[in-house]
């Protein structure tokens, strides 16, 4: 198989790639990872199925990308908004707003669904969410040396887990109970991060 990597990107091949992927990300909102065929992805993005050998070097390979952009879907906002602040009350402000929003959206819901469906199944897909998820702390810890840089890189390590875990916790149990009031969860998040009374 040729190395993928080495393959010239046009920005053509580009956003083929990417139409290939939100293709099959709207196939797994809609009929879960059996869903997500070679035949299906092509037909919906108006491509051949040799376009997904091309750009992904098989099933498989595109199924790893669809994982990653539905994990970036589901986990991200909620992340994006908590590095966008520029202080802990800011950021308490920011994740308040962005759980609902996030939670109340079903597409999120069946996303959620699947990703832990596809990953107990096929270790690529848990592969993909756990870099998406190394990223997103690494992000956290980079934030969080911004907010309180004379706390040292494992401290910052560490308190970008919990915040990581905190966060999918919050969007889990939103989505389970939407009268569960995060009040008391973003409280002790507040004192973690250094907010200020």
């Amino acid at each position: 198989m040729a190395n993928l990597a080495d393959r010239p990107n046009s920005a053509r091949g580009h956003r083929r790639r990417e139409e290939l992927i939100d293709a099959g990300l709207a196939l797994l909102v809609e009929g879960g990872w059996p869903a997500v065929t070679a035949r299906a992805v092509a037909a919906r993005s108006g491509a051949n199925t040799g376009l997904i050998h091309y750009h992904f070097g098989g099933l498989p390979a595109l199924h790893t990308a669809i994982a990653r952009r539905a994990g970036d879907t589901v986990v991200m906002p909620v992340v994006e908004a908590l590095l966008a602040a520029p202080d802990a009350s800011a950021a308490l402000d920011a994740v308040r707003a962005a759980l609902p929003r996030v939670t109340g959206d079903e597409k999120v819901l069946r996303l959620l669904v699947e990703l832990m469906a596809g990953m107990t199944r096929h270790q690529e897909l848990g592969t993909a969410l756990r870099e998406g998820l190394r990223e997103a702390r690494g992000q956290i810890a980079d934030w969080l040396g911004r907010l309180n840089p004379q706390w040292s890189a494992g401290r910052r390590a560490g308190t970008a887990t919990l915040i990581a875990a905190l966060l999918d916790g919050l969007l889990l149990h939103h989505l389970l109970d939407a009268e569960l009031s995060v009040e008391p969860a973003l409280t002790a998040l507040g004192e973690l991060i250094g907010e200020r009374p």
